[in-house]
């Protein structure tokens, strides 16, 4: 997991080859004025998400892993809490890894937690369980997919 400002973006490029190039997509686009839906950037190697919807309690959402892309999360509107929990220690499955969505969901409860601010970013590898969207109200994000090369 890694947490930064947009600012210090640059910092990461060399962590991946499509690390620009999603930011950069992330720079050049008023995110507050976007409408929600999906965005192809590099077709299945980077795709985004903008996405409106309801933050939860923290007991309430679950953990989830991706074995197929990275995720690249900013919150527009509002402050986001994020659970973590590394995939090495998840032990308790809820449902088996679904391929064609790249997800699988897990009951285990997060080991640490992280609030992230408006012009914040989180990424996520697939070596870490996340449980997104918690907080309270309604909630703006944007949802980065890096395909794992």
């Amino acid at each position: 997991m890694i947490v930064d400002n947009l600012a210090n973006a640059a910092n990461y490029f060399s962590m991946h080859p499509l690390f620009e190039k999603a930011f950069e997509y992330i720079k050049q686009t008023n995110l507050e004025l976007s409408s929600t839906g999906s965005i192809d950037i590099e077709g299945k190697l980077l795709y985004a998400s903008i996405v409106e919807t309801k933050l939860k309690s923290a007991d309430t959402v679950q953990i989830e892993i991706h074995k197929k892309y990275i995720d690249i999360q900013i919150p527009i509107t509002k402050k986001e809490t994020f659970g973590w929990k590394s995939l090495a220690t998840l032990s308790s499955p809820d449902t088996a890894y679904n391929e064609s969505k790249d997800i699988a969901f897990f009951s285990d409860k997060p080991t640490a937690m992280i609030t992230i601010q408006p012009g914040e970013f989180i990424i996520f590898s697939p070596e870490d369980g996340h449980a997104p969207l918690i907080g309270e109200g309604l909630t703006k994000k944007l949802i980065i997919k890096v395909a794992v090369l």
